[in-house]
This record gives C-alpha cells, sequence and structure tokens, in this order.
C-alpha cells in the first residue's frame, strides 16, 4: 500500500511538473516598404521637418524609451493611441484613437509596423509611427481609412502583460 501511495505521488508529480511548453512561436514580420512608399515617407518627414529613424521601410520617432519591461510579438499589451492619415489631401484627418482608457491587444495581431517597433519600447514609452501601406493596412479598406493609406500613430505603452 505504501508503495501504490508513494507511486501516486511520483506520478502526479511527474505530470505537473511535465507541462507543454507554450513558448512563442510566433515569426517577426519580414515584410519591407517598396522603394516609392519609403521616399513618400520620407518627402513627408522633410517637409515637415520630423527627423526620424526607419526599419523597413517606415519611420519612428521615440519621445520616451519607458522603463520596465518591452513586448514580444506574443505579449499583450496595453496602449493609448492615436491615428491619422498621411495621404496628401488626408493629411491629419484622424481615424482612430483610445479615449482615456487604454486598449488591450496582442501584438502579433497588430499591423506589422506596430509588431516591429513597439518591442523597442518599455512600459511607459511613447513612439511616433509613419506607416506605408505594405506595413500597415495594404490594399484593404477599413472604416475611415481608404486602401493604400499612409499612416501616423502616436502610441503610449501603458504595461505589457
Amino acid at each position: 500500500m505504501k508503495n501504490l501511495f508513494l507511486l501516486c505521488i511520483s506520478a502526479s508529480l511527474l505530470f505537473t511538473s511535465c507541462k507543454k511548453d507554450e513558448g512563442c512561436t510566433v515569426s517577426n514580420p519580414t515584410t519591407v516598404a517598396s522603394a516609392a512608399e519609403t521616399a513618400y515617407l520620407q518627402t513627408y518627414l522633410s517637409a515637415n521637418a520630423i527627423s526620424a529613424s526607419s526599419t523597413h521601410g517606415m519611420f519612428y520617432t521615440i519621445s520616451n524609451p519607458g522603463s520596465g519591461t518591452s513586448p514580444n510579438l506574443c505579449n499583450a499589451i496595453s496602449v493609448n493611441y492615436t491615428g491619422v492619415l498621411i495621404n496628401g489631401t488626408s493629411d491629419g484627418a484622424q481615424f482612430d484613437a483610445t479615449t482615456g482608457t487604454p486598449i488591450s491587444l496582442t501584438l502579433s495581431r497588430l499591423i506589422e509596423g506596430w509588431q516591429l517597433v513597439l518591442p523597442l519600447l518599455k512600459t511607459g514609452g511613447t513612439v511616433v509611427l509613419f506607416i506605408p501601406p505594405s506595413l500597415g493596412y495594404g490594399s484593404r479598406a477599413n472604416p475611415g481609412v481608404p486602401a493604400n493609406s499612409y499612416l501616423k500613430f502616436t502610441i503610449t505603452l501603458v504595461s505589457v502583460q
């Protein structure tokens, strides 16, 4: 009886300590904006005297890097943001924004422009993104966002879960 009890205890410890690996299996974005998209954004930034870093053909300015935890693609994040169009005659037209209450989202489910740059921030950080269509919504129209739109987002990373 004693051996059966020890066998049951050993088996339960084995099953509870051998959890399936639930590591992050999401791949980093690989899309690179075309030369024409990159040139459009460079012209916009020059015309507005904006100095920005670039990656994959999009541009960003980190005004506050934050402190603490940086997200990875598998993290849920809470953010406050504003999104506006930078499409010539539509410049400055706001198409989306949080209203004071942060919204929680999983980074891997967002547009590639966000996926590429938000991991550079830490909690409390703020960034302005200038995103070409290929790293945004592409040829899909969305409410308030025409197909092939150039986007500007101001994002504050409130928390990383």
